[in-house]
């Protein structure tokens, strides 16, 4: 089963939460945090951990939803799939 992990609006800034034991981590910009998700997604997959992401907007509809399958040894594999 995946891991999931949000980008989400939170008042003043953006958040990053998921299926993580810290709590969620804050950010100034949408940008930060669209890619301090994508790192984070890409280091559990890189440990074998499938992973989805998705992104909502600050109206609430969702911007993309990604799939960053497991780690396989395979290099030719994509790093994130379009979900």
């Amino acid at each position: 089963m995946p891991c999931f992990v949000f980008v989400a609006p939170s008042g003043d800034g953006w958040i990053v939460r998921g299926d993580f034991d810290d709590g969620p981590l804050e950010f100034a910009t949408g940008v930060r945090a669209e890619q301090a998700a994508r790192d984070l997604c890409h280091r559990l997959s890189d440990a074998g951990e499938p992973v989805v992401l998705e992104i909502r907007l600050r109206n609430g509809e969702r911007a993309g939803r990604f799939l960053f399958p497991a780690y396989l040894a395979e290099p030719t594999m994509p790093v994130a799939l379009r979900a």
